[in-house]
């Protein structure tokens, strides 16, 4: 192995992030597979950690970002992964704590690789990443929970990538998925995914109007946090799941325990990063599955790793919809 491509944070003298030739010797010591990496995403995370917006980064520098990478095992010291399999890796603090994605070749733990699905190529499983895990993780406890199915189900920040894919995850469950969203311009696009109506997120962003309000919502899928998360917690049906798993309003929750004592409203946190693999694996076979039924090209964008830093500014100025995958190697 050459020396290779990878984009790469320092600290000093000040914050930069650039692309630079690396060798294999600076990759971690720690992991039993090296992986030739193909594709990568900028999810919330790694918009804020290449931006120096947000303390993502907890590893030393200089450090290598990336929460989600894809490609074939180039070599491997355990029985279970071989010079060849397709694999993928998100979460595990990949891309936080240790060296991520956005290099073309990555050194992993075994235990954090999981084989990507025959019915993805590697790039469908980066438009997928971190983002689809997280909403299909989220439809499942809505599926499974003790709630009505029938009504409206409300997915908050709809154009995000997590916000796409649970629009298009509880629509094929048979949903009557409403898609909350600031980007009117959008509507076409959250309709062509399955949502049934699309609604202002001023709607909801002002906070509850009280704390137990008419309940509207059969069940949530919430991105955003903060004071739409209040709106909706008030606004739930009786025995409703809300399956919280974003911060993009804010990470403070104001609100009451009537509707959890009063309505059996449940707040379920999803926590992709450290899902078990059990559930991982069954998550990534349903999307799979669901991957089969779309043209994921229509709801990405592609860069390659000198397209990062702009492409995360635009992320987080809200000009992103869908997903964005990074060509790696």
């Amino acid at each position: 192995m050459k020396s290779f491509n990878a984009l790469v944070l320092r600290d000093k003298p000040a914050f930069s992030a650039a692309v630079e030739l690396i060798s294999p010797s600076d990759l971690p010591e720690a992991g039993e597979v090296v992986v030739e990496v193909e594709w990568s995403g900028i999810n919330y995370k790694d918009a804020l950690a290449v931006t120096n917006k947000g303390k993502i980064i907890r590893g030393a520098f200089p450090f290598v970002p990336g929460i989600d990478l894809a490609g074939i095992v180039s070599s491997s010291s355990v029985e279970e992964f071989r010079v060849g399999d397709r694999v993928l890796s998100t979460g595990w603090g990949l891309g936080e704590n240790r060296w991520g994605g956005y290099s073309q070749f990555q050194r992993l733990p075994a235990s954090n690789l999981v084989r990507i699905p025959d019915e993805l190529t590697s790039k469908d499983s980066m438009i997928i990443g971190t983002a689809g895990l997280t909403a299909m993780l989220a439809a499942m406890e809505i599926e499974n929970g003790p709630g009505k199915k029938t009504g409206a189900f409300l997915v908050t920040g709809a154009t995000g990538g997590v916000g796409s894919f649970s629009v298009m995850a509880l629509a094929d469950l048979g949903y009557t998925v409403v898609a909350s969203t600031g980007k009117t311009e959008a509507s076409d696009y959250l309709l062509g995914l399955g949502a049934t109506e699309i609604m202002g997120r001023n709607e909801l962003s002002k906070g509850a109007a009280t704390f137990l309000d008419s309940a509207k919502w059969a069940g949530c899928i919430d991105s955003v946090g903060s004071t739409t998360l209040e709106s909706v917690i008030s606004q739930t049906a009786r025995h409703g799941t809300i399956a919280a798993c974003g911060l993009a309003g804010g990470s403070s929750l104001n609100t009451t325990v009537f509707p959890f004592i009063l309505r059996g409203v449940r707040l379920i946190g999803i926590d992709s990063n450290t899902c078990p693999n059990d559930l991982r694996e069954t998550a990534w076979r349903r999307l799979s599955q669901l991957a089969s039924k779309r043209d994921l090209r229509q709801i990405s964008h592609e860069v390659d790793l000198e397209g990062v830093l702009d492409a995360a500014n635009e992320l987080l100025n809200g000009q992103i919809t869908g997903r964005v995958v990074v060509r790696v190697s």
